[in-house]
């Protein structure tokens, strides 16, 4: 029997992790619980890669070492099982991931995906490797909305992969894109691995939320340069489409109108209300049209105006509470017997009689009147400001793009656009609306996702896709997602309290802290550790098993546990695209044709892990990427 190659692979990885533990037990001068806990963490990551299930390996793991721990104590060992699964289900974060991963099924059910890579690739039809662009822009939006690595990876196999292979792309790029284009739901909010990492770092979900957002642009923007600049340094690998490919054809009243497609639509709109051809075309059906033509000045003004109100807009003045007269009688302090006397005798002056009441009258007066006066200057305080020369530079700038915008329009480009505002735009809104609302704090992450979870709802319906069985599949789904999610929890609780009642944890720490590691030398190590970690495990498995060895070692180094944590989310994209696990290329081989081999894909993917590596060494070089939100909006 012939064993293949990943096989291969597999079973040597293990073994090696055998030996190290071994090696480690008998080159120790005194066996400890400590060294105890490594070997249960050897057995746990063996364990995995030979296919026992995640959460139950965990906690059977845990159980067994803890009562090792506790001297074979077994009331302890269950009393600790029982807090540590009452600990992870009272977590109110973890509420918020049924929510997303069913507004994710419900959208991948609505079938926008078709749609939405359509009608990109029509509107990005002039790039080098449109069609390889279309693909990694469709998997960001749609991954962003699912989250659901799986699903789309699947989906864009089913529906990309064969319109690429078709026009003639490199079989390694095209897999290449698709799967790590799947990928970047892993990264791009609202990621379901975010919310576990904060949930087991305890670190804040909206800061994490808002510190991925241009990580994971930067990640997506990455993969498409490298595409177009391969496209165009190797048009043989992403020939550019015949025109045959490029043809949109127009509604039947729309071709009476237009004397070509290329025509532009604005003033042919405009000319047709009063021409010939309006006679041949309803008045209703041209001012429709025109009003599609019209929307993105709408909302051009729109947002200038609401700019503008808001930059030059000056907060109220509190109003200033009136000011308590101070009076002798009423501080409860009065003067020193004989202090007065001493006083008029020392000065050989005394007031003459009333003046001590004028005085206060005097004082009173002039209390009540700086109130006053600070009243009525808040009134007479202006209530706007000039306008930032920054708002005029963008205003121009805006409006140059749409000028721009509008010489360009031409019919056909019109019907990509209606293409768009019936794919992109429903996802576009439902998205910001979520992303939105956590990040500039108008509701936390729960509640976002139960209206992304109504948007995901309303979505289906709009598209006559909410029927019983899509319900009953995603409830499902969303069912058997969230509970493989909660025991991980669980059993990670388990096992990390084995790990800490051993000593695993201080024996690592110590190890660590021995080899007098600056902070960037400890960066490298712990990312190289859970890059290598990638190839067998899953992200779940690592975040729930490494991650609680990790976080304490932070703060011996100075590393915020925001920044560790985009450092790592961008790290275990590489765990759905590092063979022998890497499962994005077994979802897409089991939709490809049958001479796309697994080897074609493994290939296709190691530039773009390159990739995911150039973006780590950007963001450690340049922590604002991920930084500079979270700062500027919660600090």
């Amino acid at each position: 029997m012939k064993i293949r190659k990943e096989l291969w692979f597999g079973f040597s990885l293990m073994g090696l992790i055998i030996l190290a533990a071994i090696a480690m037990l008998v080159g120790a001068d005194k066996i400890t619980n400590g060294h105890i806990g490594l070997l249960m963490l050897s057995l746990v990551v063996v364990a995995i890669m030979l296919g026992f299930p995640t959460a139950f390996t965990l906690m059977g793991m845990g159980m067994i070492f803890t009562w090792i721990a506790y001297e074979e104590n077994t009331q302890k060992t269950l009393d600790l099982m029982v807090a540590s699964a009452f600990k992870v289900m009272s977590n109110d974060v973890l509420i918020s991931i049924p929510l997303f991963v069913f507004m994710g099924y419900l959208v991948e059910r609505a079938n926008l995906i078709e749609k939405l890579f359509k009608s990109l690739h029509l509107a990005l039809v002039r790039l080098p490797g449109a069609l390889a662009v279309a693909t990694l822009v469709t998997c960001a939006v749609f991954a962003t909305a699912t989250g659901i690595v799986g699903a789309v990876v699947t989906l864009m196999g089913l529906l990309a992969l064969p319109q690429m292979l078709r026009a003639g792309y490199d079989v390694k790029m095209s897999a290449g894109a698709i799967t790590a284009g799947g990928c970047l739901g892993i990264l791009i909010p609202p990621s379901v691995m975010l919310i576990v990492y904060g949930a087991t770092a305890g670190v804040s979900v909206v800061q994490l939320y808002a510190g991925a957002f241009f990580p994971g642009l930067m990640l997506a923007g990455l993969y498409i340069g490298y595409v177009i600049i391969l496209a165009k340094l190797k048009p043989s690998m992403a020939p550019p489409l015949p025109e045959a490919e490029r043809y949109v054809p127009l509604p039947p009243l729309l071709e009476k109108v237009a004397p070509s497609h290329g025509a532009r639509a604005l003033p042919t709109l405009l000319k047709a209300l009063k021409g010939q051809r309006n006679a041949e075309v309803p008045t209703g059906y041209l001012l429709k049209q025109l009003g599609v033509v019209l929307l993105p000045l709408i909302l051009f003004v729109f947002v200038a105006l609401a700019s503008y109100a808001s930059v030059t807009s000056v907060p109220p003045v509190d109003e200033i509470p009136a000011m308590e007269v101070e009076t002798t009688t009423d501080s409860g302090l009065a003067e020193p017997p004989g202090g007065e006397e001493e006083e008029t005798s020392a000065s050989g002056l005394q007031e003459p009689p009333g003046a001590e009441q004028e005085k206060a009258e005097e004082a009173s007066a002039s209390n009540v009147a700086e109130p006053t006066a600070a009243v009525a200057a808040a009134a007479d305080a202006p209530t706007s400001k000039p306008a930032p020369l920054s708002f005029w530079i963008g205003l121009a700038v805006g409006a140059l793009a749409l000028v721009v915008y509008y010489a360009l329009l031409s019919f056909t480009r019109l019907e990509v656009f209606k293409m768009l505002l019936t794919s992109f735009f429903p996802l576009l809104v439902l998205i910001l609306a979520v992303l939105g609302s956590i990040v500039m704090g108008l509701a936390t992450p729960t509640e976002a996702a139960a209206v992304g979870a109504l948007g995901g709802f309303l979505l289906a319906a709009a598209y006559k896709q909410l029927t019983l069985t899509v319900v009953k599949e995603s409830v499902f789904l969303t069912a058997k997602t969230s509970a493989m999610v909660c025991w991980l929890f669980v059993g990670s609780a388990i096992f990390s309290a084995a790990f800490a009642l051993l000593g695993g944890q201080e024996l690592v720490e110590n190890w660590v802290m021995s080899m007098n590691l600056t902070k960037t030398q400890f960066l490298v190590l712990s990312q190289v550790i859970i890059f290598i970690l990638g190839w067998p495990l899953e992200w779940t498995e690592i975040i729930v098993i490494f991650m609680p060895i990790f976080i304490p070692l932070l703060d011996n180094f100075g590393v915020d546990p925001l920044f560790f944590g985009l450092l790592v989310a961008l790290n275990l994209q590489t765990a759905f695209l590092s063979p022998p696990v890497a499962m994005a290329a077994f979802y897409l081989k089991g939709v490809s044709p049958p001479h796309v081999t697994l080897n074609q894909i493994f290939a296709g993917m190691l530039p773009f892990m390159g990739i995911q590596v150039l973006a780590i060494i950007l963001l450690y070089n340049f922590p604002g990427i991920g930084m500079w939100l979270p700062e500027v909006l919660y600090k």
